[in-house]
């Protein structure tokens, strides 16, 4: 079997980036300290790098400064070879240029960047998107996640963008496992990312060569070990593992994930805390099913 997957300096996207929460103050402040020491963990439990300012980050809560302090803060904190590859989704591409900008200035690998994310433009609309970012010359990761942004980045689109060397991988978020063998064919360069936690197995079998991850926020070592053992196929390792831990994985794909993946942490010993608004605390119905999916992930040895 091949050798597990890890970070490279020529493909900074490999290997399992996490997809980092924030920690906020009761005051709503970012505890910046928090922040690093998190960042600091993960390359302690083996994560090969972070993804800060994405949906998980809450980026769209931040204000400027705190958009690119948080990147700031990932790069100081991160030891030497572990990947900081900041969101730079933004409502257009000039925004997003400008993040791109302030994640090469600040010293980042590489970009995640969304199409357009609240105008549901057409194909010209998203290849211009992609071409003025691509501009600042980072490596782009594509995302694909059409549930929010009402664009789907289909394989012959992707193909399209990687073609003109505007991306060197995707995010696939759509949850289709199919699509995987179908860009495979139209891109076969293009490398495509695990985009929720709870594919992780049939894409991690199929190809992938990157995970971009929510739980590993919570329980690190035992997604490391999941990972390796889908790229590597061994299923005997893969497969009990993952039904043991699906029920709380599939918690990345659904509405309540920050709050789920946050809660997940504190009942792990991490410190997740509290939710920006727009997000509200959840019912009491939903933290008692998220809790209990945790505890029992965690009864059985999993951190």
């Amino acid at each position: 079997m091949s050798e597990p997957i890890t970070s490279a300096v020529s493909k900074p996207w490999h290997g399992i980036l996490v997809a980092t929460t924030l920690p906020f103050a009761e005051d709503y402040s970012v505890d910046y300290d928090a922040y690093a020491q998190h960042v600091q963990w993960l390359a302690a439990n083996g994560c090969h790098g972070v993804s800060p300012n994405g949906s998980l980050g809450e980026y769209q809560t931040l204000d400027d400064e705190e958009r690119a302090r948080v990147v700031t803060t990932a790069i100081a904190a991160a030891p030497a070879g572990f990947t900081v590859m900041p969101g730079v989704a933004a409502y257009g591409a000039l925004q997003a240029r400008k993040w791109a900008e302030q994640a090469a200035t600040a010293g980042a690998q590489a970009v995640m960047l969304l199409p357009p994310n609240t105008y549901r433009g057409g194909r010209d609309s998203v290849l211009d998107h992609y071409r003025t970012v691509a501009e600042v010359g980072l490596p782009i990761v594509a995302y694909n996640n059409p549930i929010d942004t009402r664009i789907d980045l289909t394989p012959d689109l992707l193909a399209e963008l990687h073609g003109e060397g505007l991306i060197v991988a995707v995010k696939e978020f759509t949850g289709d496992v199919r699509r995987f063998y179908e860009i495979k064919e139209l891109a076969p360069e293009l490398d495509v990312l695990v985009g929720s936690d709870d594919v992780v197995l049939e894409l991690g079998i199929a190809g992938a060569v990157g995970w971009v991850a929510g739980y590993p926020n919570a329980i690190p070592r035992a997604t490391v070990e999941l990972y390796n053992a889908a790229v590597n196929r061994d299923l005997d390792k893969a497969l009990p593992l993952y039904r043991e831990l699906h029920k709380l994985l599939r918690w990345d794909s659904k509405t309540e994930f920050v709050h789920a993946i946050k809660l997940s942490m504190e009942l792990a010993g991490r410190p997740g805390g509290k939710c920006r608004p727009p997000r509200v605390p959840l019912a009491p119905e939903l933290v008692a099913k998220i809790s209990e999916d945790t505890r029992d992930v965690l009864a059985k040895g999993y951190r």
